[in-house]
């Protein structure tokens, strides 16, 4: 099982503010399990905590910007993005103004310093959300698309169109997150020179250049109009009939402007709170319509929190039947597991095929047979001894009770057809024989009964 992990240290970075043209510091830190990420503004009295989640994101014109009542912090798209795709869960990002700093226009600088500073394992258990059917959002208006499809990991396709003879198609993809330092990170924020004039004037990109985006001439203007523009830009004046890149430094590579909005569909997932296995398909992706798709998974996350486990009755079991009776005393009627298809150092997931052959359905009821939920109770206790037991020498010697069963919920019935999916896990670690489990029964995709419970392994006489 992946678990959690934060950074193995703090780093700071200064910089000048895209937007707001002030010098900036932002500094990441380490943070326990289960906190996410979360951003203080320390210039502010109080020094308030914004959660980086999709739900709190304000405005997405130019860059994604997250707000707790008044304060606000924008442009922290590069530097989630970062924490995302190295696999960094959990992180407080402090900084002294509004925004972070814009660096040089991508997320190279930040994957270098969490490389630096190294990246900590922690106990808690990596929570993936798995796709496992396709979820699609379309702005009609704009014509982008978000598609996220089943997959066994995280995995962006970005597909950008402009009518603009440098950029006109082009698409990237990343199909490892492990590859995004060598294949994203360098790739740098775009614009188009007819878009800089109308955001100055609305008081925006104060800190903009030549050294943190890449600037597109690709419609020509006076020689004086691109000469006012150079002065803004503190650059140098060039021929206003040369269409093209302004700036110096070259493409890192040809479709870097699509793999750039690769990179901010990262940062943007990232404020959807738990790690996805699934493929994104993204068509003319920005940041109003990827928050759109993340407010969206946000509540599909919320109605499936508890997934079912993925279970292939074509695999191979860990355990079969006759592994089983080795481990446990239960014999007919009363053995409830049927095989073991998963375990990990805490947790197990056992199957039960339920057939209308179960000897209970004689009198429980005739007429309409339903699963005892006392013996679904049992049946996930199996389970959880089937843990237990596994990790002791000579399992055959002991045996294993109930002390006392807690919280239990009954959701839907269970009948003759369906195939119980048992998920248990260790709440902590096995103490003088005593552990204390949480364990939840599906079918299909539907949770039917959970239950916590703590058992004791005894040795035989």
């Amino acid at each position: 099982m992946s678990k959690q992990k934060t950074l193995g240290g703090s780093f700071s970075l200064f910089g000048k503010g895209l937007h707001t043209g002030l010098s900036l510091t932002v500094t990441f830190n380490p943070a326990p399990e289960n906190h996410g990420y979360k951003i203080q503004r320390i210039d502010v009295e109080g020094q308030p905590i914004i959660d980086a989640i999709a739900e709190n994101v304000i405005d997405t014109s130019r860059g994604t910007v997250v707000a707790k009542g008044d304060v606000r912090c924008s442009t922290i798209e590069h530097g989630l993005a970062a924490l995302y795709a190295l696999g960094v869960d959990n992180c407080l990002i402090q900084v002294n103004g509004p925004e972070f700093p814009i660096l040089d226009g991508s997320a190279k600088i930040y994957v270098e310093n969490i490389k630096r500073v190294g990246i900590l394992e922690q106990n808690a258990a990596k929570d993936f959300y798995v796709i496992k059917k396709k979820i699609e959002f379309v702005d009609e208006n704009t014509g982008s698309s978000i598609i996220i499809l089943p997959d066994d990991q995280f995995s962006i396709t970005a597909m950008i169109s402009f009518e603009s003879q440098f950029i006109n198609s082009q698409f990237a993809t990343l199909d490892h997150m492990e590859d995004f330092e060598t294949e994203i990170a360098n790739a740098r924020t775009f614009v188009f020179v007819r878009e800089i004039e109308p955001l100055l004037q609305a008081g925006l990109i104060k800190g903009g250049d030549l050294d943190n985006a890449i600037v597109i001439y690709e419609k020509q203007i006076s020689q004086e109009s691109l000469d006012k523009l150079a002065d803004t830009l503190n650059v140098q004046h060039r021929d206003a009939t040369k269409l093209g890149y302004l700036n110096e430094r070259p493409l890192v590579w040809r479709n870097e402007p699509a793999r750039h909005k690769l990179l901010d569909i990262i940062g943007d997932m990232a404020l959807i709170g738990r790690p996805i296995k699934g493929r994104i398909i993204a068509t003319r992706p920005g940041h109003t319509i990827n928050n759109k798709f993340a407010r969206q998974m946000r509540k599909e996350i919320r109605l499936h929190e508890i997934q079912a486990p993925n279970y292939d009755p074509n695999d191979a079991p860990l355990m079969d039947v006759n592994r089983i009776r080795q481990l446990l005393p239960h014999r007919y009627p009363m053995q409830l597991v049927d095989k073991v298809v998963e375990t990990g150092s805490n947790y197990i997931v056992a199957v039960k095929n339920v057939t209308a052959n179960e000897e209970f359905f004689q009198g429980h009821f005739p007429q309409e047979p339903v699963m005892p939920g006392v013996l679904q109770i049992e049946a996930m206790a199996q389970a959880g001894g089937l843990l237990v037991l596994n990790s002791v020498e000579e399992p055959e010697r002991w045996s294993t009770y109930f002390l006392r069963i807690d919280d239990v919920k009954f959701r839907r019935k269970v009948v003759p057809g369906d195939t119980l999916v048992f998920r248990v896990e260790l709440l902590s670690p096995i103490r003088h024989g005593i552990s204390s489990m949480h364990g939840f029964a599906f079918v299909g995709e539907t949770i039917v009964m959970e239950a916590t419970f703590t058992a004791q392994i005894i040795k035989n006489k």
